[in-house]
């Protein structure tokens, strides 16, 4: 009985070094510094790090807010080696349940990036508003896309 339990341990321990690589947490920083936004955002986790081309990504925001949320809008703007290169805008209840009642919350956002979406470091800014385009938060981060994908095999 004891080796069975200690075989199991040791392969949710293999699993989870396996599966470490999928999972990058990131280091944000808010766009204004200094700024008392009204949604405060404790972390960022991408799903797989890096970033395949042609395959899905999930980006999950864990953030709090001390105000219930309604409605709002989620603005991304991603730039590669400083250049504006695409823009999007979400529907802030299409990336998590709305209302967003006061406390914590996670915004979790799926893209596919094309598979000619060209490898190496980007930085994405988000902003988050609310009701008649209040200000909720706005960070900045930094992800990387692979050089190579398994779309591309």
């Amino acid at each position: 009985m004891a080796s069975t339990v200690g075989r199991l341990l040791l392969s949710a321990a293999s699993l989870l070094l396996l599966l470490a690589p999928l999972a990058a947490a990131t280091d944000v920083e808010y766009c204004k510094k200094g700024a008392d936004y009204p949604v405060k955002v404790s972390g960022i986790e991408i799903f797989p790090s890096p970033i395949a081309r042609g395959m899905p990504a999930t980006f999950n925001i864990s953030a709090s807010t001390g105000d219930e949320i309604s409605e709002g809008k989620l603005i991304i703007d991603v730039k590669y080696f400083g250049f504006h290169v695409h823009q999007e805008t979400h529907d802030l209840c299409q990336e998590t349940w709305c209302p967003v009642s006061t406390g914590d919350f996670v915004l979790s956002h799926q893209q596919t990036l094309p598979s000619f979406t060209p490898p190496g470091s980007y930085t994405l800014t988000m902003k988050l508003t609310g009701e008649q385009g209040k200000q909720l938060t706005c960070i900045v981060f930094d992800f990387s896309i692979g050089f190579a994908s398994v779309a591309d095999n």
